[in-house]
């Protein structure tokens, strides 16, 4: 019993051998990245070309938005939501560029977080999505090369977390002015003939390109044509986004000189302004008040040959440290950003914050007067009660069992995203808050008179004493419990086109938001896949599988996991099926379980 492999296309698609189908398109990223750093932009578009043609690549298109993409049973205006086994294999073949062409975008309106607007998302067909994923994945890695180091969102491998390591870098050492910048509806009003100018990408796939900024959209059966903007719920949205922006950052950095002559003569490094960019969001630090005008003025220009402009109600200069007065008006020290509150506290005289270290033996340590701490902002802490008690709203009729199931992913899910940061205050409070919803939601469900006896059926002793929220069988997951662990900031030049795997497969283990039952698996497992044998990449969905299923026996224990790709899981679980696991021609060792598995 053998994995199959596959040496030319196949009708079966659940006998494709992904591990090679990956090995193969990758191989070509990986030129198109290396041809690029090198400075070889003709070769690396005739390997672009050869990606666009490769049967290989239209595969992996087609099951990244039909098995691995977490949208991908939301329909287009043909209405298709979902496509049998056969039904893919038939849809890469017609992925070709001859003869195509684009439907209509269908447009859905989704409200905007802890706002009354909605946000308008252009939803294209399958086939759409899929020769878009194909387009992408030649684009990607040509553009991955060039992206500047301080761009966070959207890229393979980088992060939120990144963009907020990387701010907090800049400032725990010095206090500084920042520009908190938004670029007002910069996915609806990007100009198409700018966008187009810049792609630099072969002209067939520039014409794919033009024709999806061109699709127009149905809204509610009324067609209406796009003249701007890259549409939000695009597979390729993000990346022609991020093409639009790119430069920005470097335009503002290069226009100032990286030393300054003081009043005594020496030079000050570091006079640059650093901008952090998070798609369109950013903010652009300096010591000096002059500098950031001068910032705000330069980034204003050049977002106007985007077809761009800064959103005045959400672009405002702060003080990483000291309240300022603007215009009569008194600005507060520190400033929100991605979720998290940044701002530097002053500090008594015996605790003053300190930087530098010790070197060679000489502390050249340094009082500096401030420390610097960042938290889950006021605006996220809001945002979590309301789905918290949205959650116990939805179940006041349920078992507790089937609330206990709905609320544990929402705090590990909003846990996770602030593990890295001083969060331990603002989880105890949360904790305490939780607490009294749940206690009014046990109060309701319990005959009047003798309320504390009756909550015992709610209550009972755990790892919280004895009011903890639970029942046999499961137990509430208390925000409390979530280990804070500090994130390590992407190197700026790195890639996951690069193939340093090791790197890689290392910091997805350490993902704030990947939970830690996949971390310790990911570490056991040396970041690959058991079943298809190849590294988890930054963007792979993985699932936890039971190796022995348990229908067959398999028990919820730490042995019995394995971290999966979720279209390998699929496989899997097909076979599990078919399995006769009472031969028990499975073997444990070093606390791992071998199975052979059949994929006929």
């Amino acid at each position: 019993m053998s994995k199959a492999r596959i040496t030319k296309p196949t009708q079966e698609w659940n006998t494709i051998n992904w591990a090679k189908v990956q090995r193969k398109v990758f191989k070509l990223q990986k030129k198109i990245f290396q041809a690029v750093k090198s400075g070889n932009k003709v070769k690396a578009k005739k390997l672009q070309k050869l990606l666009l043609k490769s049967h290989y690549a239209k595969l992996l298109a087609v099951r990244k938005v039909t098995q691995d993409n977490q949208g991908r049973k939301t329909a287009g205006i043909d209405g298709v939501k979902a496509l049998r086994p056969n039904q893919r294999v038939n849809l890469a073949y017609e992925l070709n560029v001859k003869g195509y062409k684009a439907k209509a975008l269908r447009r859905i309106w989704i409200p905007k977080p802890g706002r009354d607007e909605k946000r308008p998302l252009g939803i294209p067909t399958i086939k759409d999505r899929a020769m878009q994923a194909l387009v992408k994945s030649a684009l990607e890695p040509y553009w991955e090369a060039q992206f500047e180091g301080t761009s966070y969102g959207f890229r393979p491998g980088r992060s939120a977390h990144d963009a907020i390591g990387r701010i907090y870098l800049a400032i725990s050492k010095t206090a500084r002015y920042l520009l908190d910048a938004d670029i007002s509806k910069c996915f609806d009003k990007i100009n198409h003939d700018y966008l187009l100018s810049k792609v630099d990408c072969p002209t067939i796939m520039k014409h794919l390109i033009k024709r999806w900024l061109k699709c127009g959209a149905m809204d509610n059966g009324v067609f209406e044509e796009t003249h701007s903007g890259t549409p939000q719920g695009g597979t390729i949205s993000p990346l022609l986004a991020n093409i639009a922006l790119h430069g920005m950052i470097n335009h503002v950095e290069n226009r100032f000189p990286r030393y300054k002559r003081r009043e005594d003569g020496s030079l000050s490094q570091g006079f640059k302004p650093k901008i952090i960019r998070y798609a369109d969001d950013f903010v652009i630090l300096h010591e000096d008040y002059d500098i950031i005008l001068q910032c705000k003025t330069l980034i204003s220009q050049w977002l106007e040959q985007v077809g761009l402009e800064l959103k005045p109600e959400k672009t405002s200069i702060r003080h990483t440290l000291r309240s300022i007065e603007i215009d009569g008006k008194i600005i507060e020290p520190g400033f929100d950003f991605l979720g998290f509150n940044i701002r530097s506290y002053p500090v008594g005289k015996h605790h003053s914050g300190k930087t530098g270290g010790i070197i060679n033996g000489i502390d050249i340590s340094k009082l500096i007067g401030y420390k610097t701490l960042i938290k889950p902002s006021k605006k996220g802490i809001k945002a979590h009660h309301e789905a918290i008690k949205n959650v116990i709203k939805n179940h006041k009729k349920s078992p507790q069992k089937a609330l206990i199931r709905n609320l544990n992913p929402v705090i590990k899910g909003w846990c996770n995203y602030y593990r890295t940061v001083a969060s331990k205050e603002t989880f105890s409070s949360e904790d305490a808050i939780t607490w009294n919803m749940l206690r009014a939601w046990a109060v309701s469900r319990v005959d009047k008179g003798k309320t504390i006896d009756k909550l015992r059926k709610y209550f009972s002793y755990g790892n919280k004493g004895i009011w903890t929220f639970r029942t046999k069988e499961m137990q509430l997951y208390y925000h409390a419990d979530t280990e804070i662990k500090r994130h390590t900031v992407v190197k700026p030049e790195a890639s996951p086109y690069d193939g340093n795997w090791t790197y890689w497969s290392q910091r997805r283990g350490n993902y704030p938001e990947t939970p830690n039952r996949v971390a310790k698996l990911l570490k056991k497992q040396k970041g690959k896949c058991p079943l298809c044998g190849q590294h988890f990449s930054p963007d792979d969905l993985i699932e936890v599988d039971h190796i022995i299923p348990k229908s067959k026996g398999g028990k919820d224990e730490y042995k019995n996991y394995q971290a999966l790709h979720r279209h390998c899981h699929d496989v899997k679980s097909r076979n599990d099926n078919s399995y006769d696991w009472s031969e028990n021609d499975y073997k444990w060792k070093d606390d791992v379980l071998t199975v052979p598995m059949t994929r006929d």
